[in-house]
């Protein structure tokens, strides 16, 4: 009996701190769409921002686009957005304050920027970094889509 009871509690705590947050999703059909890879419209730059990490899977975190959010974040989640051509400022909230990456974004391309999860003092803070595309693609394809604000 005491077996049973010490394994039950593993399995609740393991599930709790192992959990995942949940996010508004965007359909199956755009998600698939997406996941193509397709040059972005006339005068426009394809953004795709994910998150593929083991640590920090229960945080969610907003980003932001020019100071515009776009959504908030969950583990095995991506952003995919259309872009005016031109400078941009991504930026996540973290611990202590956003951390915050610039671009110049190319008509007709596709960027592609990891979100990630970093111990802090109290909670899991976020920071984001720019990825080659073929890493990218690999990454947002155990991604699903979520659904953006802008």
């Amino acid at each position: 009996m005491f077996k049973k009871i010490v394994l039950g509690s593993v399995i609740v705590l393991s599930a709790l701190m192992t959990g995942c947050a949940s996010v508004p999703m965007a359909s199956k059909d755009m998600d698939v769409a997406s996941k193509q890879f397709n040059p972005p419209s006339d005068g426009k730059a394809g953004l795709y921002v994910y998150r593929n990490s083991f640590v920090g899977q229960a945080l969610k975190k907003n980003v932001f686009l020019d100071g515009k959010m776009i959504g908030e974040s969950a583990n095995k989640v991506y952003f995919y957005q259309e872009i005016d051509a031109g400078k941009h400022t991504l930026s996540t909230e973290s611990e202590f304050g956003d951390n915050a990456v610039s671009f110049d974004a190319n008509p007709g391309q596709n960027y592609f920027f990891e979100q990630y999860i970093k111990m802090g003092v109290f909670v899991g803070g976020a920071n984001l970094k720019q990825v080659e595309e073929a890493e990218g693609k690999a990454a947002v394809r155990q991604c699903r889509l979520a659904k953006s604000l802008l």
